[in-house]
């Protein structure tokens, strides 16, 4: 409970990390973001600083979690940038990165740090916002396992479950893919639901008889009555589902495996935010398979 903890990247995930574990009774030494009036907003609520270098971020904590949008933002912050996490005191430092970026950037951070003596773990999360502020994430961890027994109890007031998986990067290969067959289940309920409309069926109907036969999933729970009213208020937006099936299309390059599946809902996912479409949730995909539908654009 002594550690003293900060975060890089405090969007909705992040910023709900982070108020978790201050309820929790963890020190939260500071929080830094690209967005400086987000990440001094948060600083605010938290009683924390919120420095404009990563360096001061670093030394202000034990333990840094990141929560980055891509790998380029990922490579940034631990490396390309001038003022990164570890050109200062990072000496000891516990680096927690929870960002869905590819494996082989994870295995890059783990190798800078370990350059850097400090350590480096993946916690990728397959949950979403409430779960984040509730403290009940499923957290799929790799690295070395003696880095994570160190912050088990940490990642236990985060997580109601905790996995882990094997060394760097191999959390972020099982990521991609829980992320790759989430979002193709999304497209076919997509399309599902758009046919059923254009056939004429109720569509409450519909869902009804999905959910009990060999049509059911979890996505339509989550996404089916939002697909059918339009609301796509957004808790993993379209454009981190295009990353994502992005991410795991480059691994099946990688393996030489063919996967058509993969391939159509990426492409689908690509034209949504092509359309100016990426900022609604995934559900949005309704938006390309429903008649009369696809023209919404960012208000």
């Amino acid at each position: 409970m002594a550690q003293k903890i900060a975060f890089v990247g405090v969007g909705r995930m992040g910023a709900n990390m982070a108020r978790r574990l201050k309820d929790r009774g963890y020190t939260i030494g500071a929080v830094y973001d690209s967005n400086r009036e987000t990440a001094g907003d948060l600083a605010r609520e938290l009683a924390c600083d919120a420095p404009s270098r990563l360096t001061e971020v670093a030394e202000a904590a034990d333990v840094i979690f990141t929560v980055v949008p891509d790998d380029r933002a990922m490579r940034a912050i631990f490396n390309t940038r001038k003022d990164n996490l570890l050109a200062g005191r990072a000496v000891g430092k516990i680096f927690i990165n929870c960002a869905t970026v590819s494996p082989k950037v994870h295995v890059e951070v783990d190798a800078h740090c370990r350059k850097a003596k400090a350590a480096s773990i993946e916690a990728c999360m397959a949950s979403s916002i409430p779960q984040a502020r509730d403290g009940t994430l499923y957290l799929m961890v790799a690295g070395q396992r003696r880095t994570v027994e160190r912050v088990r109890p940490l990642l236990a007031d985060l997580s109601t479950s905790l996995r882990f998986i094997g060394p760097a990067g191999k959390a972020a290969e099982v990521k991609a893919l829980v992320n790759m067959v989430m979002n193709i289940n999304t497209a076919a309920l997509a399309e599902g639901l758009g046919l059923g409309n254009a056939l004429g069926i109720d569509l409450d109907l519909l869902r009804e008889v999905f959910a009990q036969t060999g049509a059911n999933s979890r996505v339509l729970e989550t996404d089916g009555e939002d697909m059918q009213k339009r609301d796509h208020d957004c808790y993993f937006s379209a454009a981190h589902a295009a990353k994502d099936s992005g991410i795991a299309a480059a691994l099946a390059r990688k393996a030489r495996l063919n996967l058509p599946l993969n391939e159509a809902t990426l492409e689908q996912y690509r034209k949504l935010d092509a359309m100016g479409l990426g900022h609604l949730d995934k559900s949005g995909v309704a938006e390309l398979t429903f008649r009369g539908r696809g023209k919404r654009r960012r208000a």
